[in-house]
């Protein structure tokens, strides 16, 4: 299935007039086949063996690229390293508190939010995103360990 989205992707892109290098592939490809919702610096080094020649600055123009034409979006946390979302649907997120793990939830439902804020304060609302933070079950896991 990532790959259909993978070739979807490339399809749009290219009906935009939007030319596909082998590292703009790779960084687009890495994105949609990752669920861990990755840094620059991490899609960075996953590729650099595959791409020695890239820099750091290819890696975060492409992000950039991506982000501006809605394929995906930075998810900026204050003094964090922005983390970066291929979506192809509305979603959630729920963040770890300790290891910063996100995971993506999806509930319906939560698109009426929009609806029933302008309702309330007569805001137009042009988007919304919700973030729930807790303590993944890993790092669960690990805390009971720590305490025996």
């Amino acid at each position: 299935m990532a790959n259909q989205v993978v070739q979807d992707a490339v399809k749009k892109m290219k009906e935009s007039d939007i030319r596909i290098t082998p590292q703009r592939y790779a960084i687009l490809e890495y994105l949609i086949e990752s669920k861990s919702h990755p840094t620059a610096d991490e899609i960075y080094k996953h590729l650099e063996e595959r791409f020695p020649n890239m820099s750091v600055a290819t890696v975060y123009n492409n992000l950039r690229l991506f982000t501006d034409i809605g394929f995906v979006i930075e998810m900026a946390y204050g003094d964090s390293s922005s983390r970066f979302d291929f979506t192809s649907t509305k979603h959630y997120h729920a963040i770890c508190e300790v290891c910063e793990k996100v995971e993506d939830i999806f509930y319906p439902g939560l698109e009426d939010v929009e609806s029933a804020t302008e309702q309330l304060t007569g805001f137009i609302i042009n988007d919304h995103r919700l973030e729930l933070y807790g303590i993944c079950p890993e790092c669960q896991n690990k805390m009971k360990t720590e305490e025996e």
